[in-house]
């Protein structure tokens, strides 16, 4: 590993790497690192140190809760020094079995993966059957119950374009605003599993897990989809659906440029 950044004329040039990660969200308590519990940029920054000889600070596209999964989550930081060519597997060599690393790249100088971040998708997988299957346990929301796939498809047309989630944010939170910009919204059956995916400029905490509860309400017809849709006008959370649990949900990918 090369001890010296790059400089240009005075300039000191300062590496920054972009880690595409993937991780099984079960075990821990989330992304943000926290004192004393297990956490996904605790455990990854803990090798990085190792893996550079420095202390590293990573900055996340998107922190997700306790339990939640990731297929394509990014993670940037910068080092003082040129990471080899051999960071990723490095760092799988030291991360935990349900945390992987699937590309480490060198990007543009002052490449930001949360600022820099132009969409987020996620996924939520639903298994829709009268018993439950032992592969899909922690990884799928079991649902046993009814299921109106036209009714689900329905609400997630209605989430496309600027709507307000105010329904599906909790009431204590730190967003000053409510707003997002819903790209693409659907419900799809393969078999036994019901997927929704969602993509959107960017989420606020449960509300994808929001959304998926009160949409299962109207699958069950405990109330309408005219109901779900006057939600998205800015209504108090009080009168949104419960929140589904987090192990059905992944953080799918995050769009740039």
């Amino acid at each position: 590993m090369p001890n010296n950044v790059d400089t240009v004329g005075d300039t000191e040039r300062v590496p920054t790497v972009r880690l595409d990660l993937e991780y099984d969200g079960a075990g821990y308590r989330g992304w943000a690192r926290q004192p004393g519990l297990r956490t996904v940029q605790g455990e990854l920054e803990t090798a990085l140190a190792t893996a550079l000889r420095e202390p590293i600070t990573l900055t996340v596209a998107g922190r997700t809760d306790a339990g939640v999964h990731a297929h394509g989550q990014v993670a940037s930081f910068e080092t003082a020094t040129e990471p080899p060519a051999t960071l990723a597997r490095s760092l799988n060599a030291l991360c935990p079995n349900d945390l992987a690393v699937t590309a480490a790249t060198v990007v543009a100088d002052g490449f930001d993966a949360r600022r820099d971040a132009r969409s987020r998708s996620y996924l939520y997988r639903l298994e829709a059957r009268p018993a439950p299957s032992p592969f899909e346990r922690g990884r799928a929301l079991w649902w046993p119950h009814r299921v109106d796939l036209g009714a689900l498809e329905r609400c997630a047309a209605a989430l496309v374009g600027n709507r307000d989630f105010t329904a599906f944010t909790p009431t204590q939170t730190d967003h000053v605003r409510f707003r997002r910009d819903v790209l693409a919204a659907s419900w799809q059956r393969h078999g036994d599993l019901l997927c929704f995916r969602i993509a959107a400029d960017a989420f606020m905490r449960n509300m994808v897990r929001a959304l998926v509860g009160t949409m299962l309400e109207v699958s069950s017809g405990r109330r309408s989809v005219d109901d779900f849709t006057a939600l998205l006008d800015g209504a108090p959370r009080s009168a949104g659906g419960d929140t589904a649990p987090p192990h059905g949900l992944y953080l799918e990918s995050v769009g740039y440029g």
